[in-house]
Formats: C-alpha cells, sequence, structure tokens
C-alpha cells in the first residue's frame, strides 16, 4: 500500500527549509533592515551550540547510569560480558575497516592526496567514535565546527 502525502504524519521538513531559504534570501534582500533579525539568529546559533556542547559533555554520565542499571538487573553476567565483547570487536572492525581504508580510498580518489597526513579533525573523529549519541551526525556537529574554523581556517559562514 503506497501512502499519500496526507497519510504521512510527521513533520513537514522540506516546508521548513524552503521557509528557511526564502526567509535567509527577504532577509538579505531588506539590506540593513534585515540585519537585527539576522544578528539575532546567529546569536541564537551560537547559544545553541554551547547548549549542545555542554550537553555532550553530561551525557556519557547519563548513559553510564542507564547502562548500569541494566548490568545490575541481569542474570547471567557471563552471557552479557560474551555478547558485549562480540559487539565490541565487531563495532571495532567495523570501524578501523570504514575508518582506515574506505574513507581514505574516497579521500585519495577524490583529491589525490594522502589521506593519513590531512590530520586536523582528529578530535571531532575521536568524540564520534566515543560518543554514545554516534547514530546521529549531531552529536560531533560542535566539536567539528570548531576543528573546521580554527584548525583549518575555513569561514565562519562556510562552516
Amino acid at each position: 500500500q503506497i501512502p499519500v502525502g496526507t497519510e504521512i504524519e510527521g513533520m513537514n521538513i522540506l516546508g521548513l527549509v524552503l521557509f528557511a531559504l526564502v526567509l535567509g534570501v527577504a532577509l538579505k534582500k531588506l539590506g540593513q533592515e534585515g540585519e537585527d533579525l539576522i544578528r539575532f539568529f546567529n546569536s541564537f546559533n551560537e547559544a545553541t551550540m554551547v547548549l549542545v556542547t555542554w550537553i555532550m559533555w553530561y551525557v556519557p554520565i547519563g548513559i553510564m547510569f542507564l547502562v548500569g542499571s541494566k548490568i545490575v538487573e541481569m542474570e547471567d553476567i557471563m552471557l552479557l560480558v560474551t555478547s558485549l565483547g562480540k559487539y565490541i570487536f565487531a563495532s571495532i572492525l567495523g570501524h578501523v575497516i570504514h575508518g582506515g581504508i574506505i574513507l581514505p580510498l574516497i579521500y585519495f580518489a577524490a583529491t589525490r592526496q594522502n589521506p593519513y597526513l590531512m590530520g586536523h579533525s582528529e578530535h571531532a573523529g575521536a568524540l564520534c567514535f566515543i560518543s554514545p549519541c554516534c547514530v546521529s551526525s549531531s552529536a560531533t556537529l560542535p566539536s567539528m565546527i570548531k576543528c573546521i574554523e580554527e584548525n583549518n581556517r575555513v569561514d565562519k559562514r562556510i562552516s
């Protein structure tokens, strides 16, 4: 059964993106009058980034207590340790293959430069690897933006 557009529940992301684009163009078209609102949105963005950074510092503590409570409820701890060990091994192997082979090959194919010498964003990569929230890139976004702006000297408007 194919859902019709009115039957799908959830947020209208396309509408939000289109509205944001049109609002940005309209504010730029206003010139000096639109600068106040643009400065407001820039300040709001900076405040949001500070909040996300704070949250990222405290999330591991919360995750630790959530996992700890589940471990305490377990009856067979050896089953947990073996299953977790297999999962950790598979995860590390996947990260090594993806991050050590696949991504460098893509980087080399695109730039014809040595991918192992680029180095300026190792902090964001390490954060992504250790973060339990790495299901989405938004967990490492503040760190990646900081690395791009400070280490690679990319303009703030681009990052």
